[in-house]
C-alpha cells in the first residue's frame, strides 16, 4: 500500500503543486491587504479584529487544499490523455511505464476533482448566504473545466498552439489569483484581484510554452502541434520572449494607475511593487538572453534553464506581492 501511494504521489508530479500553493496564499494575503488599506488599517490590525484571523486562516487552508487538489487532478488527467505522447517523451512516467493502470487513473483524478470542489464550497467569507456568494466554489469549477478542456477530447485544446497556451495560462494564472483573493473578500466588484491575475496570465501565456520544446517529437506523433511544432524552434523561442519581461512591467503601472475614487489600482507599498516589477523584468531579460543565445537547444535540453526559471520566476512574484500587500500597513 505504501509503494503504491509513492507511486500515486509521483503521479500528481508534486513539484507543480507548490506554485498554485504559493499562489493562493499569496492571494489571500494581497486581498487582506488591500481590504486593510481600504479600511485605513494596519494589515495585523485589521487582521486581529473581530476574529478576523481564524476565519480568514480557515478559507484560506480550503482554498491551498483546493489548489493542490485540483493541479494534481490536472496533471494526473493530463497524463492520460498523453499517454501517446509520453511513451515517447517520458517513458518512465507511471503510466506508461504500467505502474497504474487506466482504471486507476480515472478513479484518482475524479476523487481529486471532488476533493478540489468540496474545499471550495466551505470557503465563503461574504455575509451572504447565497449560493452566488460562493465566489471561489464557481471561479474553481470554471478553472476545473478549464483544465479539462486542455487536456482531453473532444476539444483538447493543448493540440492547438495558441490556444493551448490560453487554457493553461487562464486557471493557473489568472484565476489561481483571483481564486486566493476570494479566500478573503469578494472579486466580482473590485478590478484589483484581477488586474494582479492579468499579470500572472499574461506571464504564463508565453512562458509556459517552455516546456513544450522538449517534448516536441511525442507531441508531433500524437498530433499536438504545440507552439514550436507550428512555428519552428527559433520562431517561437521569439514569439514567447516577451512574455518574460512585459507582464511584470504591468506592477509599475498599477501604481500609477487610478480608480474612479482616485486611489490606486494596485494598493499594496508602491516601492515595493515597483522594484518587483523591476526585479522579474530583469531576471525576464537574463531569461530571455538564455533562450535567445541558441534557441535550438530549447528542444535538444530536456530540461532547459529557462523552464526553471519560469517556475523560479512565478514563485518570486507570489512571495513578493504577499510580501508588498502586508508590509504596506503594518
Amino acid at each position: 500500500m505504501l509503494k503504491k501511494l509513492g507511486i500515486y504521489w509521483k503521479y500528481a508530479r508534486p513539484f507543480t503543486l507548490l506554485p498554485p500553493l504559493l499562489g493562493m496564499i499569496s492571494g489571500a494575503i494581497t486581498g487582506i491587504g488591500a481590504l486593510a488599506a481600504h479600511a485605513h488599517m494596519g494589515f495585523f490590525e485589521y487582521l486581529n479584529t473581530d476574529g478576523r484571523l481564524a476565519t480568514f486562516g480557515w478559507f484560506i487552508l480550503m482554498g491551498s487544499l483546493m489548489a493542490a487538489n485540483l493541479n494534481a487532478a490536472s496533471n494526473i488527467l493530463n497524463q492520460l490523455y498523453d499517454l501517446e505522447n509520453d511513451r515517447i517523451n517520458k517513458p518512465n512516467r507511471p503510466l506508461p511505464a504500467g505502474l497504474v493502470t487506466e482504471r486507476e487513473t480515472i478513479v484518482l483524478f475524479c476523487v481529486l476533482y471532488a476533493l478540489s470542489l468540496t474545499a471550495a464550497w466551505f470557503v465563503k467569507p461574504l455575509h451572504d448566504d447565497s449560493l452566488f456568494a460562493r465566489e471561489c466554489f464557481w471561479i474553481v469549477l470554471v478553472a476545473a473545466i478549464i483544465t479539462y478542456i486542455y487536456s482531453a477530447p473532444p476539444l483538447r485544446t493543448k493540440r492547438w498552439g495558441w490556444a493551448a497556451q490560453f487554457t493553461i495560462a487562464v486557471p493557473r494564472g489568472m484565476l489561481l489569483k483571483v481564486c486566493g483573493w476570494s479566500c478573503v473578500a469578494g472579486v466580482f466588484a473590485d478590478i484589483e484581484p484581477w488586474y494582479i491575475g492579468g499579470i500572472f496570465f499574461l506571464f504564463l501565456l508565453g512562458a509556459a510554452a517552455t516546456k513544450d520544446f522538449a517534448d516536441m517529437k511525442g507531441d508531433e506523433a500524437a498530433g499536438c502541434i504545440t507552439l514550436p511544432i507550428k512555428y519552428g524552434v527559433r520562431s517561437a523561442a521569439y514569439q514567447i520572449s516577451p512574455f518574460f519581461i512585459v507582464p511584470w512591467l504591468l506592477l509599475p503601472l498599477g501604481v500609477f494607475l487610478k480608480r474612479a475614487d482616485g486611489s490606486p489600482v494596485l494598493s499594496g507599498h508602491p516601492t515595493l511593487l515597483i522594484g518587483l516589477g523591476l526585479l522579474l523584468a530583469a531576471y525576464g531579460c537574463y531569461t530571455v538572453y538564455l533562450i535567445l543565445r541558441n534557441p535550438d537547444e530549447l528542444a535538444t535540453t530536456e530540461n532547459h534553464p529557462s523552464w526553471t526559471h519560469m517556475y523560479r520566476m512565478m514563485m518570486i512574484a507570489q512571495v513578493g506581492f504577499a510580501a508588498a500587500y502586508m508590509f504596506e500597513h503594518g
